[in-house]
């Protein structure tokens, strides 16, 4: 069972604050999630030495459901709304996602205050043992590849026609027994940013690069959900922003927004800082990777140094940035609208609606 981890923060003032540290990255285990909380805790602790924090436990309905390909349960809420209803309740105050797993809209009244530094946002190939020093493309002819993403098998198999792709669901922990302990695998694929994270990347066989697979919306992110109106949390939580991370989170939000796609249909990005330059590669696949559209815009995000003093002025695809430059995260978010209109101008909507269609009927 996946686990979420609460802290519980005390400054000594006596104020008590609490925090629900969740990750909802399918591919982890409570092993994981702790990992990421005690990361950001550390960070809290070296910010605010004074606090205490006391972490507990807490589990989803989206968790719970292992046996179910991740396009079937389709809605992403079923691993953010219990925790976002604890929020509500302020039975804790801050809540820390994979980003990845968070819809572009968020419900009134939370928003997205910190997005952390990205982990590698790729994806790995963990091969079987027994094909040790193997690649995807020296397996043999028809090998059969694990994965739960819609994303990655329509990529792969456009990449790698020889190989076959099957569901596999589980946490981390359950995915790698399964690949080990049977011969059903002869890989599988999985988030770099996971097993790094785990100290697993030993078991690291090949990272895919953009030309192979290009990544998940948000992936290998973290971000830290808040209510809205508390601004003192928020801007105690903001000084985590990582600002390059924050403008290829925002353009990549706002281009899956766009184009109303989701974990039930194949999106890919690719996204760059490089000086004052944010690159934006998108794409929409069919099932079966025949069909693709995809493109790369970009934009120039140079730091002005005017931020926002409000909240409300600065909310981009959820995310509330106000010490970033205003000017560069309305960029951002203008550069994944507008890649995803050029690709709904080429007829990606065709092609998300049939995949759409497609997966339901299965």
């Amino acid at each position: 069972m996946l686990l979420h981890h609460i802290l519980h923060w005390n400054f000594m003032t006596l104020t008590k604050l609490n925090f629900c540290i969740c990750n909802n990255e399918v591919v982890c285990v409570s092993q994981l999630a702790r990992i990421q909380t005690d990361s950001v805790a550390g960070r809290l602790r070296e910010l605010y030495p004074d606090v205490h924090l006391e972490i507990v436990a807490m589990s989803t309905i989206g968790d719970k459901i292992l046996d179910t390909a991740l396009s079937k349960i389709g809605e992403k809420s079923l691993f953010t709304k219990e925790l976002e209803n604890a929020l509500e309740r302020n039975e804790v105050d801050i809540v820390v996602h994979s980003l990845k797993d968070l819809p572009t809209s968020l419900p009134p009244g939370f928003t997205i205050g910190a997005i952390l530094q990205r982990e590698n946002p790729h994806d790995a190939v963990v091969l079987h043992p027994k094909n040790a020093g193997l690649t995807l493309d020296s397996l043999p002819e028809r090998s059969v590849i694990g994965t739960s993403s819609l994303r990655r098998a329509a990529q792969l198999k456009k990449r790698f026609p020889q190989l076959e792709f099957e569901n596999i669901r589980g946490n981390l922990n359950t995915r790698l027994k399964k690949l080990d302990e049977k011969d059903d695998y002869a890989a599988i694929i999985l988030a770099a940013a996971g097993l790094k994270r785990m100290g697993w990347e030993s078991r690291i066989s090949q990272i895919l690069g953009p030309e192979d697979c290009m990544y998940a919306v948000g992936q290998g992110a973290l971000a830290v959900e808040v209510r809205a109106q508390d601004k003192d949390i928020l801007e105690m939580v903001s000084v985590l922003h990582h600002p390059d991370t924050v403008l290829q989170c925002i353009s990549e939000r706002a281009f899956l927004r766009q184009l109303e796609g989701g974990c039930s249909v194949p999106v890919a990005v690719h996204t760059e800082v490089k000086g004052s330059m944010l690159y934006l590669t998108g794409a929409v696949y069919s099932l079966d990777g025949a069909d693709c559209l995809k493109d790369t815009m970009q934009t120039v995000v140079e730091i002005d140094n005017k931020v926002s003093e409000s909240a409300q002025e600065c909310v981009h695809v959820g995310v509330t940035a106000n010490s970033v430059s205003s000017s560069a995260l309305e960029a951002a978010e203008k550069l994944g609208m507008d890649l995803a209109n050029a690709l709904l101008n080429k007829g990606a909507k065709d092609i998300l609606t049939t995949a759409r269609k497609l997966n339901d009927a299965r």
